[in-house]
């Protein structure tokens, strides 16, 4: 849960930051493009105008979306609570079933219709990422080496001198005015394009489905151009092998006269049976050259029928193609019935499952209830016998209180009988006792003399004269 919650807060955080970047990417945007004192502002009119009507596009999308989202969102909402006040009966599990199912079916059918959108946007966005680094790079290109680009482009377009033009063979005319007529070595493309062009198209092996990676690297080329320039780099091949060939044939046909010259000067005797030779020579020379002829037709028959077997391959092979992508097609809807059906079996094990539970918890409910009802006649005997209890204590008590009462009583009673009032006499103390009094009394005649002897307690003998 602690996870969960911990992408779902990192989600959050960088959609909003993205969101942020965006917010700030447009100010940027607006403030270059759209600013009234730009130099360029009558340029980048037609991009605010596209910009506002995209904008607008895009504010009715999210609206439609965010209306279905809200709808299924009430949708499982309802069916939570729903689920809160659950009732075990077979009314209630089939409408659970109704609104499972629905809900399930909208959020479906919107998955669906979103999916295309959205690999729409993915090609869309693959292909302007291509069509950006394609012009960065030929941006870049440009600012390393203007010159030789220009050279590169320009190159093969300027007009031959008719005395050159004379002396070159046919062959090589028809390339040199092939090139002049469609913009040069490149067909009018410039180095880079042209580049990417051969890589992929030998990458596919000249098959037609170099097309579609040809168009997502090539974004500014629709698909006629280059559908044209494929036929341009046919053409230019054919020419360009046959001006080999007229080539190597003038070479060696200047070798054989150069050497029959030189045979001639040597051996002048032998210059009519050279003659001969040559018209010998000439004669196979015509016969090769029927028999290869004949071959390139037969090459040429033979190529046909190879492209008529190629095509006749691609078609079985596209069949076979559409043919396993039917059976995927199948399995898919295959797995998906498969799949709904083991939905409708987890729903509906979970509805029995719910059942049981809810049945378990009102058999505890109940259980429950009864200990509670037995519990409360208990406690109502504990509290009758600790009321029993209190009340006893409490007549203790009163008895006990009632008898301290009385005793206060008779208390009192006696104090009544022997109370003594004394007056407060602070000369009291000074006043001799009645014992001194009787002490300095006068005694009789018999006891006027003076007292010679007082008796004293014994002494013992070893203090006796200390």
């Amino acid at each position: 849960m602690k996870v969960d919650q911990r992408k779902k807060a990192e989600y959050f955080r960088t959609g909003d930051k993205l969101k942020n970047q965006l917010v700030n990417i447009e100010k940027d945007k607006n403030f270059l493009l759209f600013n009234k004192k730009n130099e360029f502002r009558t340029e980048y009119c037609t991009l605010e105008e596209l910009e506002h009507k995209l904008s607008k596009n895009r504010k009715e999308e999210k609206a439609k979306i965010q209306q279905k989202l809200a709808r299924m969102y009430n949708n499982v909402r309802g069916f939570q609570r729903q689920l809160k006040d659950v009732k075990p009966t077979p009314e209630f599990v089939d409408k659970l079933r109704e609104m499972m199912e629905e809900t399930e079916m909208a959020i479906n059918a919107f998955k669906e219709e979103q999916r295309p959108i959205y690999e729409d946007l993915m090609r869309e966005e693959k292909s302007a990422t291509n069509e950006l680094n394609a012009m960065e790079r030929k941006m870049e290109r440009w600012a390393l080496d203007t010159s030789s680009m220009g050279k590169i482009v320009k190159e093969g377009l300027l007009p031959l001198e008719k005395d050159v033009q004379s002396h070159l063979p046919k062959e090589v005319l028809e390339l040199e005015r092939f090139l002049q007529q469609t913009g040069g070595k490149q067909g009018g493309w410039d180095e880079y394009d042209h580049q990417i062009f051969l890589k992929i198209f030998t990458k596919h092996k000249r098959k037609p489905s170099y097309m579609e990676e040809a168009l997502d690297y090539l974004s500014d080329r629709t698909r006629e151009n280059i559908q044209q320039h494929e036929k341009w780099y046919q053409e230019f091949q054919v020419l360009e092998a046959r001006k080999k060939e007229s080539i190597q044939k003038w070479k060696l046909k200047k070798q054989e006269e150069r050497e029959n010259v030189l045979a001639q000067k040597e051996n002048p005797e032998q210059s009519l049976s050279a003659v001969h030779q040559l018209h010998r020579e000439e004669a196979q020379k015509q016969k090769a050259k029927e028999e290869r002829k004949k071959r390139l037709a037969e090459l040429e028959a033979w190529k046909r029928q190879k492209a008529i077997e190629h095509a006749m391959k691609q078609a079985t092979q596209l069949q076979e193609e559409e043919e396993k992508e039917k059976k995927k097609q199948w399995e898919r809807q295959r797995q998906f019935q498969i799949k709904l059906l083991l939905e409708n079996y987890n729903r509906q094990k979970k509805a029995e499952e719910e059942l049981l539970r809810f049945e378990k918890e009102k058999k505890e409910e109940a259980e429950r209830e009864e200990r509670k009802k037995i519990a409360a006649e208990e406690i109502l005997k504990f509290q009758e016998r600790d009321l029993h209890k209190l009340e006893l204590k409490i007549q203790e008590k009163q008895a006990k209180e009632d008898e301290k009462t009385e005793k206060e009583k008779r208390l009192s009673k006696l104090r009544e009988k022997v109370e003594i009032n004394v007056t407060r006499d602070p000369y009291r103390l000074y006043r001799p006792t009645k014992v001194w009094e009787e002490r300095i009394k006068e005694i009789g005649p018999e006891g006027s003399g003076p007292l010679l002897h007082i008796p004293h307690k014994a002494v013992p003998s070893w203090r006796q004269g200390l």
